[in-house]
């Protein structure tokens, strides 16, 4: 079982689903756990907190076996058949556990459906998201190749351009809320996973653009006010 130690530090860490939760809750995962613990949420937001939470509890319980495996890899320890015996059992515990984490993801993905549903709807009735300037900047970044990664280390998620701007992960929440671009999640957050902009994205730059463009004055017309003066 993994220590208190490990797990507390795990607790902090992002799961590959965090984003969508977050959008499509309207809260960060510490204040959708705390509105949960409250019994302070509505049926479709409890069941995605539920399911986050499981989802959660199993990404620890895999960083704890591949923390393991990596330690008894690491040349710490002296090679020899007992050794050999330890790593074949931390690799089928590993496995044990990634099986398990990609079932609790299934199910928050599925919680997340009828949220995401609701916000597609509500995007698509609606006018154009109002986006600050610094996103308008951001989604015209993205347009041109983006992928959303989460960086080995760290854990810290954030959008890649194809120009090397990197849009930090509460601006790509944003629009992904809004229903600006979209991220394709058949790969891994690790690996990169491609974002696209979507229509409403695409109307938002393009009107983004238009209001940009200088308009020409109004005819003059002659004897209106004020009247140009002739040049002596």
């Amino acid at each position: 079982m993994p220590s208190s130690s490990t797990s507390s530090s795990v607790h902090k860490g992002l799961t590959s689903l965090d984003h969508r939760v977050e959008a499509a809750t309207g809260h960060s995962i510490d204040r959708l756990r705390e509105l949960h613990d409250r019994d302070l949420l509505d049926e479709p937001a409890t069941r995605v907190a539920d399911a986050h939470r499981k989802l959660n509890d199993a990404t620890t319980v895999l960083t704890f076996h591949r923390v393991l495996l990596e330690r008894l890899a690491s040349g710490e320890y002296e090679i020899e058949r007992a050794l050999f015996a330890r790593i074949d059992r931390a690799v089928e515990r590993m496995k044990e556990a990634t099986a398990t984490r990609d079932a609790r993801r299934a199910e928050v993905a599925a919680a997340l459906e009828p949220l995401e549903r609701a916000g597609r709807r509500h995007t698509g009735s609606g006018s154009m998201p109002d986006l600050s300037a610094a996103d308008h900047a951001a989604l015209m970044a993205i347009s041109e190749g983006a992928q959303l990664r989460q960086h080995l280390l760290t854990g810290r998620v954030a959008a890649v351009t194809a120009s090397g701007t990197r849009v930090p992960a509460a601006t790509y929440q944003r629009l992904e809320a809004a229903g600006c671009v979209t991220r394709d999640e058949s790969h891994a957050l690790h690996a990169g996973q491609p974002i696209t902009v979507t229509d409403a994205g695409r109307t938002v730059l393009t009107g983004a653009r238009g209001t940009t463009r200088p308009t020409p004055p109004p005819a003059q017309r002659v004897g209106a006010w004020p009247a140009t003066r002739p040049r002596r």
